[in-house]
């Protein structure tokens, strides 16, 4: 899908200019792309060890980053980047940490991304006014779907009654089973675990807000380092905001990765501040940088991540013969 819509951007614009611009590109600048998307892998796996502390258990950052590098494969594979999650809490499950607790962090990392992004894009949008009424539009939806998010939240948190009454009838009607009664379990944990790190997040919140920055900082100025390789204004504002506004569409479970609705958003928005030859080679050059590094370098990751898993469910499963 990804590579049918870059090819579709191709078509629509002069191809021949297309990949003259691409083969004229400074590769010092095509690098430095590479290099700053590469930092957000790192800034992120910072973020998570540091949330992991918080939470209660400690990770080495090597573990965390093979965890970022994992999620991130499963993150390209499937709609709103919903795969990473499952595979990251595994992870931690994996090494000693509870799936409740692990849950728990995962929500976190959204959360600060979710805030960061709202918050962000309110800021560029006052300093460009670029395409403020769509933008305050994707905003707004997803304003409403955070609120959602932290309204449940908050109900776990200060009305655990009613999810005791709900965890209670659930196991009637099931006989409590033991799968019922794990749930629960983790469920427990998953709000001792999630008041923990927001008391924590919040007495490190310059902290925190300073990492989810950097990660999404080193992504959105990928784009601004292709522009000056092409020999073009970097147009940094303008391709900020627009950055921001295609990561929370990409949030939106629309297309697994986003795959086609990225590079056309990307098309659209970018189309109003560069010139039309351009189109194509950036478009196809951030997608291989952003999205296709993230599937190359993830899969392995990914592969040793789950035959890790497996070996260890089977072990459990030979104790539990024994």
């Amino acid at each position: 899908m990804s590579l049918s819509a870059v090819i579709i951007i191709l078509k629509f614009t002069d191809a021949n200019i297309s990949w003259q611009i691409i083969s004229q590109i400074d590769g010092r600048f095509l690098l430095l792309g590479l290099a700053i998307h590469m930092f957000s892998w790192v800034f992120y796996a910072i973020r998570l060890k540091f949330l992991t502390s918080l939470a209660g258990h400690k990770i080495s950052f090597c573990l965390s980053l093979r965890s970022t590098l994992a999620s991130n494969f499963l993150a390209a594979l499937t709609p709103s980047s919903a795969g990473g999650e499952p595979l990251r809490i595994k992870i931690l499950a994996d090494d000693g940490m509870s799936y409740g607790s692990a849950t728990a962090v995962a929500v976190g990392e959204r959360l600060l991304d979710s805030v960061f992004l709202v918050g962000a894009l309110a800021f560029f949008l006052m300093f460009t006014n670029f395409f403020t009424g769509f933008g305050l539009k994707i905003g707004a939806i997803f304003l409403i779907l955070l609120f959602l998010i932290l309204a449940f939240l908050w109900e776990l948190a200060y009305n655990p009654n009613r999810i005791a009454q709900l965890i209670g009838w659930a196991k009637k009607k099931t006989g409590n089973r033991p799968i019922v009664i794990s749930i629960e379990k983790e469920i427990w944990l998953f709000r001792e675990a999630g008041m923990r790190l927001a008391r924590e997040t919040l007495r490190h919140k310059p902290l925190m807000l300073a990492m989810t920055a950097l990660i999404w900082m080193s992504e959105f100025l990928v784009p601004s380092a292709l522009l000056v390789g092409m020999g073009a204004d970097p147009s940094f504002l303008l391709s900020i905001t627009s950055q921001i506004i295609l990561a929370i569409i990409g949030i939106l479970p629309l297309t697994p990765g986003s795959s086609g609705v990225a590079e056309l958003s990307m098309s659209y928005l970018y189309s109003m501040f560069i010139s039309s030859s351009m189109l194509g080679p950036l478009v196809a050059l951030w997608r291989i940088i952003t999205y296709f590094s993230n599937i190359v370098v993830g899969a392995a990751f990914a592969g040793a991540s789950l035959n890790g898993a497996m070996k260890n469910e089977n072990k459990r499963h030979d104790q539990k013969k024994e």
